[in-house]
């Protein structure tokens, strides 16, 4: 392998993983997930008195707790949405521009698969079999699409 293919090779898997952290953290900024409720402080000297109204507030944590985890199983399912859906634009985009631009196609495909990976990881952090299984399914379409595209399209012309 000579210098410049070694070099494209590695400009290429960097630009893919520079592509999925881009979109990861772009999404954690501008869509953050919901806020951890803390659990309540108990009283470090207590005469007794206070071990009820801390039993009280570590009913109503438990409460708080449980809205959380429901808020934050349909955050991980729009995350897992929104990531998907770009990661199928870039591996779009990476298509358009395969015959003109090929490191920069390829790392942008990299980026793309990566980001799909990035996906279907937080469509199981749902907790939800069915949204994770409809995610794979997806998953699985755009990967083999891709190969055949890419692949079997390209050796028969």
């Amino acid at each position: 392998m000579n210098e410049t293919k070694f070099l494209k090779t590695i400009y290429t898997f960097f630009l893919g993983l520079l592509l999925s952290v881009f979109i990861g953290f772009g999404v954690a900024t501008f869509y953050p997930k919901p806020e951890t409720p803390a659990f309540p402080e108990p009283a470090i000297f207590s005469d007794g008195a206070d071990d009820d109204e801390f039993q009280r507030e570590v009913q109503e944590y438990e409460q708080v707790y449980d809205r959380y985890q429901s808020k934050l199983q349909d955050y991980h399912q729009n995350v897992s949405i929104i990531t998907l859906i770009m990661a199928v634009g870039l591996v779009s985009i990476s298509l358009v521009f395969n015959n003109r631009l090929k490191v920069i196609a390829d790392g942008v495909l990299l980026g793309g698969l990566f980001t799909l990976i990035y996906s279907v990881g937080r469509s199981f952090a749902a907790e939800n079999a069915a949204h994770s299984f409809v995610m794979l399914t997806i998953a699985l379409a755009v990967v083999l699409f891709l190969g055949y595209t890419r692949f079997v399209k390209t050796s028969k012309k």
